[in-house]
């Protein structure tokens, strides 16, 4: 499966849809796709990685800058060895395989989480992704790998409290913008959708920080079937929602200037 593969079939056109800069997909619903055809849960795991690249060409096409997917989550090594070293595999492989179409595409590779407590060759695998394709223009595919929101919260504050006990800040100096600052990637801007496949009705502690005011889209959908027609009208419900940040709507504005 490559990305050229259905490239004519699909239509790019963002009337009616509000296409979000900064993206966040939860790939889920893997291990269940495998049950639902009674094949194992490896292969779903190697089917939601193809559709990892369907979705990077459909993100890039529609002009998503900054696309980051929920790959391997801190919690995720409580599962089974077995399972836990095939999505290791695949991770490698991945990557390996399929960074030529990515290049092709103009996506560059970035990693967010805990890299520095992977084993040797999986760092090296993420440092090379990364120095190989920084200089790719069209969009970021920033991948969550060992990745908990938590643990990330808690790297910011650790690196703040350094700072602090070095006398380079005082505790009154640390404000919201200066804990965002801190954190993996700050220079990613945060997700104004998050997209979760599966059915599944929460954020299983996927960038909790940047998600305080995220607009959720979930899907029934399982991720290794999760493509165009699902993008699309994520896109189109997005575009209806009205994002208040905390404040009034300008409808409701109006409405209170009217009765007051």
């Amino acid at each position: 499966m490559a990305f050229k593969a259905d490239k004519l079939t699909k239509t790019y056109d963002t009337a009616g849809l509000k296409v979000p800069v900064s993206l966040g997909v939860i790939m889920d619903g893997n291990g269940r796709w495998a049950k639902k055809r009674l094949l194992p849960r490896s292969a779903g795991h190697r089917a939601g990685a193809e559709n990892l690249k369907e979705l990077c060409r459909n993100c890039g096409n529609y002009g998503v800058k900054y696309l980051t997917v929920y790959a391997f989550s801190t919690e995720n090594w409580s599962r089974p060895e077995k399972e836990v070293s095939q999505l290791m595999k695949l991770f490698v492989e991945f990557f390996d395989k399929y960074d030529p179409e990515l290049a092709e595409e103009g996506i560059r590779v970035r990693f967010t989480g805990d890299i520095d407590s992977l084993p040797e060759d999986l760092r090296r695998v993420c440092r090379e992704g990364e120095e190989r394709s920084k200089d790719r223009p069209k969009m970021q595919l920033i991948v969550a790998f060992n990745y908990g929101g938590r643990r990330e919260i808690t790297y910011a504050a650790q690196r703040l409290a350094e700072q602090v006990r070095r006398g380079e800040i005082d505790p009154s100096d640390i404000t919201e913008d200066s804990l965002s600052a801190n954190m993996y990637l700050p220079d990613v801007p945060d997700p104004e959708l998050i997209i979760r496949p599966s059915g599944e009705m929460r954020l299983s502690n996927f960038l909790l920080w940047e998600s305080a005011y995220s607009e959720l889209w979930v899907s029934d959908t399982l991720w290794p079937d999760f493509g165009y027609e699902e993008l699309t009208q994520a896109f189109r419900d997005y575009a209806k929602r009205d994002r208040r940040f905390g404040g009034l709507s300008a409808k409701d504005s109006d409405e209170g200037d009217k009765q007051s």
